[in-house]
């Protein structure tokens, strides 16, 4: 049996951090896992900016009520559920990713969570757990489950190295070049083909 593995963010829907850069006017929000590989460290950074903004939690969900799907997202994610079980892996935060998931049918997302004070403060993120993308790949081989993931970033790299397959989607330059065993695409018919012939 077979389990496909997605990542979120610049697979299915645009990078919300960016999405909030652009909105918040602080450019330096646009930094993701693209630019930094140690996710806790860049959560850290983003919180303590946020801080320094007296930004909070109501401020991010209220740029993210306002982020579609990318184009033809919703129909890619439609047409591979038909076929084969699905589910998100995600590190962002369920407080951030409901109204994303709602908009994409309500598929299965695995995420992590924020600590917010009652004012709203971001005060800390919570982890699921340590690899927690590759912690459930793990999870999924060891009930007999084969994995193929998609992915776009560092973060990425170990649940799409560890499966039956993996492929980039809407990566870098740079990603891409680095990881020649791992085939590219930034076309939805094109991955779903790629994904079909393996499963």
């Amino acid at each position: 049996m077979n389990i496909v593995c997605l990542d979120m963010e610049s697979v299915l829907t645009p990078e919300i951090w960016i999405a909030f850069s652009e909105e918040s006017g602080i450019p330096e929000l646009r930094r993701t896992t693209r630019d930094e590989p140690d996710y806790d460290k860049l959560m850290r950074w983003r919180i303590g900016i946020l801080k320094e903004h007296h930004l909070g939690l109501y401020e991010v969900q209220q740029v993210i009520n306002k982020i579609d799907p990318l184009p033809g997202a919703k129909e890619f994610l439609d047409a591979l559920r038909a076929k084969v079980q699905v589910v998100i892996l995600s590190d962002t935060f369920e407080e951030f990713a409901a109204p994303l998931v709602r908009k994409l049918g309500m598929p299965t997302i695995l995420c992590n969570s924020l600590e917010v004070s009652p004012s709203g403060e971001i005060l800390a993120h919570k982890m699921r757990i340590e690899h927690s993308k590759l912690s459930a790949v793990r999870a999924f081989q060891s009930i007999h489950y084969d994995t193929i993931a998609v992915g776009d970033s560092y973060n990425d790299l170990e649940m799409l190295n560890a499966g039956k397959a993996g492929f980039l989607f809407n990566s870098t330059p740079k990603m891409i070049a680095s990881n020649p065993h791992l085939k590219a695409f930034s076309d939805y018919t094109e991955l779903l083909k790629a994904i079909f012939a393996v499963l």
